[in-house]
């Protein structure tokens, strides 16, 4: 029979609805190696269908989110080795996933780190933390998403400048060009994006996901087509309990209590 591979991320659900997912690799600073994607992959698509949770908050143990891949696994491999690992499904599992996300990142978020960084919906670094896409020093580039989400968040000519350099880009810098949401003290990283996904896990989970669904599919479409798509879901979501339920709370002058129907 074989071994299950050792735990190297680790799942937390807490009782407020919010998931809390650690890589641990402190060994090789969180380094992405198949048994940390594998794992990554389960822990989204069980809590793609976990009803208690509401928000994901996706973080590195040992003061690093994620140094880059694990360049072991891919230094001597052939373009069908590659090609046979798929390992676009195992990325599926975190950019499908229906719940928002939020990255707690602190030290390194390089190479396939920041790929995975930019898989999440929000991205609250440490005032340390650092983020890049140093593929190009190594004879590659970016194949999770790197380049295209990145052009996507802060635009061609900061993306290009990181890409075609593999520069480090330190979280101020990020910030101001759009790479993440927020920058806090390093000892605060961890709290603030849990304050996020608490806030966000106490809102209505169907207006939640909507929005969610809406803004990363209309992204990519025509202003026509995605403000047709923001209308139907708009529309939609006047069938939910919690709809009804905040109408009545803000009228009412109290506090609404949403049960996400």
């Amino acid at each position: 029979m074989d071994t299950p591979p050792e735990p190297v991320v680790t799942l937390d659900i807490r009782d407020d609805g919010v998931a809390i997912v650690c890589i641990s690799r402190p060994e090789a600073k969180n380094a992405l190696n198949t048994a940390v994607r594998e794992q990554l992959a389960m822990h989204f698509l069980t809590l793609a269908a976990e009803v208690r949770v509401r928000a994901i908050v996706l973080t590195g143990a040992e003061q690093c989110f994620v140094a880059g891949a694990d360049i072991r696994e891919f230094a001597e491999a052939s373009p069908i080795e590659m090609y046979r690992r798929h390992t676009e499904c195992l990325w599926e599992a975190i950019s499908r996933c229906p719940k928002p996300v939020i990255a707690a990142v602190n030290g390194f978020a390089l190479g396939g780190g920041c790929e995975l960084a930019m898989h999440c919906d929000i991205i609250v670094a440490g005032e340390s933390a650092r983020f890049g896409q140093p593929e190009v020093k190594l004879g590659l580039m970016p194949g999770a998403g790197g380049t295209q989400r990145l052009i996507r968040a802060v635009g061609k000519f900061q993306a290009m400048r990181i890409a075609l350099t593999g520069c480090l880009v330190p979280a101020p810098q990020a910030l101001a060009i759009g790479m993440v949401s927020e920058v806090v003290s390093d000892h605060l990283t961890l709290p603030r994006a849990l304050e996020l996904a608490a806030e966000i896990a106490a809102l209505p989970a169907l207006a939640i996901a909507q929005i969610k669904e809406v803004m990363l599919a209309g992204a990519d479409l025509p202003l026509d087509s995605a403000l047709a798509l923001e209308r139907k879901a708009f529309q939609l979501l006047f069938d939910s309990k919690d709809q009804k339920e905040g109408a009545r709370a803000f009228l009412e002058k109290r506090k609404a209590s949403f049960a996400g129907e």
